[in-house]
């Protein structure tokens, strides 16, 4: 839809089914506050502040990707959607002061444009009509956004700042991640409880039309909830992850070296992968594991090994003491299924398979 200050901006198919929600639900109050309109003109008023309110949503988003990238953290893009926007942050925060600003930032402006819809509602729009009904639901709408997304669980805004804050008490960003998450399944579980709890204490009939909302809002925060508590667990695995001990040793071969012959001497020096290397000795492809096993035994000594190599990337070879972070940030930028690891020296230590490092995750 644009790209305000750099950031692409999507909106999902499935804001169309909560614009036309909005639609048909304010549409009656709209009738009612204002009764000289017809239906058709009260349903377009209710489809005007269905576009403002996610105006408003975009501009919260927008509010945590902008202080993002004052922050040099890159900001993939924002997408509005069924229940709200998100911004798809690429990079974690480096500190809870930093994580804390930008969590806040959202509802800082959701509740700003309250405050001055409210203002706007009391002295500068008088006599009713269109733009009060507008204005005034556009401010109680972003009042009910910004408090919302202050309360303290993930995956909402205020998840996000007590992460933060335990981050900060325990200098371990997985403890704030825990925290937060499973605040963030106890706001679920309020969400629905909560209701049936107070029906039940005023001894009134429950309608439960009226426990959509709560209901989907709840799926949305445990699973979100869930989803953190995920991330956190593989995180925790991320220092395990080493290049080195991973990887399989490799042996240089000549790129019309029979197959036969290049695992006879991969064979005798105990190496599991084999790279194709040129005239000097630089290395151009990795022969793929799985043409190998598919090779059948008697065919081996006529197919060379450069027949069943994949050429290598400049960003393919990686050092062989990489770890850790540094490690899973070099496979991001190029997605590959298997890399070369070079030692300092230039030699070749061995070839890395995604699959190997994926299996460091199994089971998370």
């Amino acid at each position: 839809m644009g790209k305000p200050f750099g950031i692409p901006v999507y909106v999902s198919w499935t804001w169309f089914i909560v614009a036309a929600f909005i639609t048909w639900v304010f549409g009656d109050s709209v009738r009612s506050m204002l009764p000289e309109l017809d239906t058709v003109a009260a349903y377009a008023v209710a489809f005007v502040f269905a576009v403002l309110l996610y105006v408003s949503v975009l501009l919260h988003e927008l509010a945590h990707s902008v202080l993002a990238k004052a922050y040099g953290l890159p900001v993939r893009r924002i997408t509005l959607y069924l229940l709200g926007g998100v911004s798809e942050i690429e990079k974690e925060p480096p500190t809870p002061a930093k994580e804390f600003m930008i969590a806040a930032a959202g509802p800082a402006l959701s509740l700003a444009l309250a405050g001055g819809g409210l203002l706007a509602d009391m002295y500068l729009i008088n006599g009713g009509g269109i733009p009060q009904v507008l204005i005034w639901q556009l401010w109680l709408s972003n009042l009910i956004v910004g408090v919302f997304n202050l309360l303290p669980g993930l995956p909402l805004d205020g998840g996000r700042m007590l992460r933060a804050g335990v981050w900060k008490l325990t200098s371990k960003p997985s403890t704030g991640t825990v925290a937060a998450a499973w605040g963030g399944r106890v706001l679920a579980v309020l969400l629905v409880v909560g209701p049936l709890a107070m029906a039940a204490v005023a001894g009134d009939p429950l309608d439960y039309r009226d426990m959509i909302w709560p209901v989907v809002l709840a799926s949305f925060i445990w699973m979100g909830a869930t989803q953190s508590l995920r991330v956190a667990r593989i995180r925790a695995r991320i220092p395990q992850v080493n290049a080195r001990s991973l990887a399989r040793r490799a042996i240089p071969v000549a790129g019309d070296t029979p197959l036969a012959e290049a695992l006879r001497q991969a064979g005798e020096r105990r190496a599991g992968a084999l790279v194709v290397v040129d005239h000097d000795g630089r290395p151009v492809a990795i022969v793929n594991e799985a043409a190998v096993q598919a090779t059948p035994e008697h065919r081996r000594p006529w197919v060379n090994v450069a027949s069943l190599a994949k050429s290598l990337e400049p960003s393919m070879i990686l050092a062989a003491d990489l770890t850790g972070e540094p490690l899973i940030d070099a496979m991001r930028e190029t997605p590959a299924g298997e890399y070369l690891l070079i030692e300092g020296t230039g030699e070749i230590y061995g070839v890395l398979a995604t699959s190997d490092v994926n299996r460091v995750f199994t089971g998370v």
